[in-house]
């Protein structure tokens, strides 16, 4: 596409109210990442000029005069605009460590009464360990991208269990761990330990590429290994963890995708966009996102006081949640539909059942997707329960669906069915 004689190419992905992309996007994506940023620009785009691509990034102005100068005011910024954050209050490993994994691809704040619930719960990895996967995510439940959950588990359980609860102190070490990638490594070591580890996520990833005027693509091993090395030649010999804390301070309050506040930046002299004026070709252009809409039901199957529900399984949405048994509608008409409903809850669950009126319909998204969830009643009437290990499925008493980790949706309906009635 060309604007002005200019060829337009991808260069990075920052959408606007996407800001905590890592804190490892990779990490729960994959398990134990390698790098933190290889999934950080999937899903949408903006773009840098041939001018810019042209040429190779000159780092000819980060001198030592240039970096003091820039470690400086960034710390008497900080000094004066530091958050109160409940994750801040302590340099323990294991809240450093969770934390980071909340603000995976989650807002500030949101997280914060999801932490202070958590640590409350956990207070230390071992209680972490040794609690039931399903306390976990009955504690995550809401937060989303449950991977992370259950791979924080996984790796407390490591770190109790073989490590006898001390975490590693280097990157190479934390990266062998369950969820661990670059970046979550490098913040605990930088941030717990106070030890020289450079960091780079979204907030700092787009401060450092409009400070150096980045021409190379950062989805590419080239302008990846470039920022890298820029975030390790900026860390200052002491305080490490208050400068790593401080540039994604700045990145997430001032440095921000759409609308820099420049004026209020305490680097704006140091900038290299600013100063060569490509700071408009650095900020990203609106992709319009493609939904696809889906039509889906959920069953209220009772048997007395008690509902069916089943466990999601690998490969499907929200694995290791419960849900209410969920179907695709493909039926057109109410009386086809109720009887492709009850025919995929027999072959599913071996459960027969009569589905009656509806109860709710609530419509929410998933990634790309807009759903439109039809919720149903539905009276038992025969069957034999079918249970796996992989996806068990269970009648559970009205009074115990507090105690299970519902999907976002599955939560509403149990909020529905156990309500007193109007009078």
């Amino acid at each position: 596409m060309k604007e002005g004689g200019l060829v337009k190419r991808p260069i990075v992905t920052l959408p606007a109210g996407r800001v905590q992309v890592e804190r490892s996007a990779a990490t729960h994506a994959r398990g134990t990442a390698k790098s933190d940023l290889s999934v950080l620009f999937v899903g949408s785009r903006s773009f840098y000029t041939s001018r810019m691509a042209a040429t190779k990034t000159s780092l000819e102005f980060l001198t030592a005069r240039w970096k003091q100068s820039f470690r400086r005011r960034l710390a008497t910024w900080y000094t004066k605009h530091e958050r109160d954050l409940p994750w801040r209050k302590s340099r323990d490993p294991y809240r450093v460590w969770v934390s980071e994994v909340m603000l995976q691809q989650t807002q500030v704040a949101t997280v914060q009464g999801y932490f202070e619930r958590f640590t409350a719960a956990f207070p230390t990895v071992h209680h972490l360990a040794d609690a039931d996967e399903q306390q976990v995510l009955r504690l995550w439940e809401g937060l989303g991208y449950y991977r992370r959950a259950r791979m924080l588990h996984a790796a407390a359980q490591q770190v109790s269990r073989e490590l006898e609860g001390k975490f590693p102190e280097t990157v190479e070490e934390l990266m062998q761990l369950p969820g661990i990638g670059r970046y979550t490594a490098g913040a605990i070591v930088s941030i717990a330990y106070d030890k020289p580890a450079p960091i780079l996520e979204a907030n700092t990833l787009r401060l450092l590429g409009r400070l150096v005027a980045l021409r190379e693509d950062p989805t590419k091993s080239a302008g990846q290994k470039l920022l890298w090395g820029v975030a390790g030649e900026l860390l200052p010999g002491s305080e490490v963890s208050r400068f790593n804390q401080a540039l994604m301070e700045l990145g997430s309050l001032v440095c921000t995708p759409r609308e820099p506040k420049c004026s209020e930046c305490p680097a704006e002299s140091l900038c290299q966009a600013r100063q060569l004026g490509v700071l408009e070709e650095l900020l990203p252009t609106t992709k319009k996102t493609t939904y696809t809409d889906l039509r889906e039901a959920a069953l209220v199957v009772r048997r007395g006081e008690k509902v069916l529900l089943r466990q999601c399984g690998e490969g499907e949405r929200w694995a290791g949640l419960w849900d209410f048994p969920r179907y695709a509608v493909e039926s057109e008409g109410p009386l086809w539909a109720t009887k492709e409903l009850e025919e995929k809850l027999t072959a599913q669950t071996g459960v027969e059942a009569n589905v009656g009126p509806l109860i709710k319909t609530i419509k929410h998204g998933v990634t790309r997707y807009r759903i439109t969830l039809d919720c149903y009643d539905a009276a038992h009437r025969g069957g034999r329960l079918k249970s796996t290990r992989a996806t068990p499925t269970e009648w559970v008493a009205l009074a115990k669906l507090g105690d299970y980790p519902l999907s976002t949706t599955g939560r509403k309906i149990a909020k529905i069915v156990t309500a007193p009635p109007r009078r």
